[in-house]
């Protein structure tokens, strides 16, 4: 569920000597829709005593309407030419407020008045407006031509809406890494000083060695591992581990949240191999999966991009529908399009279908044996229509692969979590996937988010891949 409501400002434009009746008439109507509509948007925008007659006219109203925004703390800004509309009023607020998503809609043409007097010619407008934030540099999204009460324009605001949470939760966030990268994986290498020029995040450094050390001083009996382990039992069926193992991987999962609560972080890149195994005696597979349930984004091999491109995904569910961060895997044997989306054992548990359960991992046991790889969560994900996304960075250029496709619960069956994706051409994904550089990692969201991650990516500067 989403923690914060978004915060919209609303900028009602206005132009002189076009229909003000029609032009207040249209607000009421915007906010009428989006406050019934849209329950986690707070909506704020200026009133009657604010600005004249409660519209955005002229450089004056902009100020007011900049003061009043700031003073909500608004996350992003929606702009309506309600007639004709003063571009540089409204060039002037986004000035303001260029780091945020920005919105415009045109609005469709009432009736000509009598002796041909048009009252609106916000068609025309809205040129004005686009050409001046496009002529500042200023990026924004484009709603359309639309009244308040169309289901396009509900479709698109909602979009918004949902990109607007991306960027919100994107820009400035603060993400774990547990120990080094796999020696061998230098695809998951990452820019943490671009991070921080481009976007203002922090890659907060924790060694694994101190998880361990914290883990391993916690008591059976302290009162969130005896949670943990009783969430554990109710969720999946444990019955093939043995009761050290549960209470290693609960305690694991405690000083992890412990740690996200203290470093206030909103995501954790693991090292999930095979130090925790040798040394501390369980897979983190399961933990991972929980934590990222609950909302705290964790990705496989200390995968600090997989980690961002799983926030930006649960950003677009707002917070409804956790992300599985999955491998491309293999082609299906039969089937040209269909390809495995597995990972060895981290999907969040509210995602599989009936029946999964906890077990040893099917690749870590031959290196560090049976007893000492047990925690890992097994199963078929659920079906239904998902969008699969992958950030990259290549020299101080971050792109964004998105693509949907179809979980689909055929056979063959595999170890681990998993299921099998259907796309529409499955040839040209992965030629795209090699051509542009995108790893073997990516994360995979049930829901159709392709459109609002693309609209933050854009204005986030993030290049777009989609196919």
């Amino acid at each position: 569920m989403l923690k914060d409501k978004i915060v919209i400002g609303f900028v009602p434009l206005h132009r002189y000597p076009f229909d003000e009746k029609w032009a207040q008439e249209l607000k009421k109507r915007f906010i009428d829709v989006i406050e019934s509509e849209f329950p986690q948007v707070e909506l704020v925008y200026p009133s009657e005593g604010d600005t004249k007659l409660g519209l955005v006219t002229d450089d004056e109203d902009g100020y007011k309407a900049v003061e009043l925004f700031r003073g909500r703390g608004v996350d992003a800004i929606f702009m309506a030419t309600l007639t004709f509309g003063d571009e540089l009023a409204g060039a002037l607020i986004a000035e303001h407020f260029r780091r945020i998503p920005i919105m415009i809609v045109a609005t469709k043409e009432p009736q000509i008045l009598p002796g041909g007097f048009r009252r609106s010619d916000s068609f025309c407008g809205t040129l004005s407006l686009a050409s001046a934030l496009y002529r500042r540099k200023i990026p924004f999204v484009f709603g359309g031509i639309v009244y308040p009460e169309d289901s396009e324009f509900k479709k698109q605001f909602d979009s918004f809406v949902r990109t607007a949470s991306i960027v919100k939760n994107f820009i400035g966030t603060r993400i774990g890494l547990i120990g080094p990268r796999p020696t061998r994986f230098e695809t998951v290498t990452f820019n943490e000083a671009k991070m921080a020029e481009k976007f203002s995040q922090r890659v907060v450094h924790i060694t694994l060695l101190e998880v361990i050390e914290e883990a391993r001083k916690l008591d059976d009996n302290n009162p969130s591992v005896i949670k943990i382990v009783e969430e554990m039992k109710h969720q999946v069926d444990i019955s093939r581990v043995s009761q050290d193992a549960v209470y290693r991987q609960a305690k694991l999962e405690a000083v992890l949240r412990d740690i996200v609560e203290r470093e206030k972080l909103s995501g954790l890149g693991f090292r999930c191999w095979t130090e925790i195994q040798r040394y501390y005696g369980v897979s983190p597979c399961y933990v991972l999966a929980r934590l990222t349930d609950s909302g705290i984004m964790s990705s496989c091999e200390v995968d600090i991009y997989g980690v961002l491109t799983m926030l930006i995904q649960y950003a677009a569910s707002l917070y409804t529908v956790p992300p599985h961060f999955i491998d491309w895997t293999i082609r299906h044997p039969e089937k040209p399009n269909v390809f495995l989306a597995w990972h060895c054992g981290n999907a969040p548990p509210t995602l599989m279908q009936p029946g999964c359960t906890l077990s040893y991992h099917s690749i870590m046991y031959r290196d560090v044996g049976v007893d000492r790889s047990y925690g890992t969560i097994e199963g078929v994900v659920k079906p239904g229509i998902v969008t699969i996304s992958r950030l990259v960075e290549y020299d101080g250029e971050f792109k964004m692969f998105i693509t949907r496709g179809w979980a689909i619960d055929i056979e063959p069956r595999v170890r681990g979590a998993w299921t099998w994706v259907e796309v529409d051409d499955l040839e040209k994904v992965y030629r795209t996937l090699v051509e542009e550089g995108f790893i073997h990692h990516a994360s995979m969201i049930h829901g159709d988010y392709v459109e609002a991650i693309a609209n933050a990516c854009r204005l986030l500067g993030i290049k777009i891949v989609i196919v």
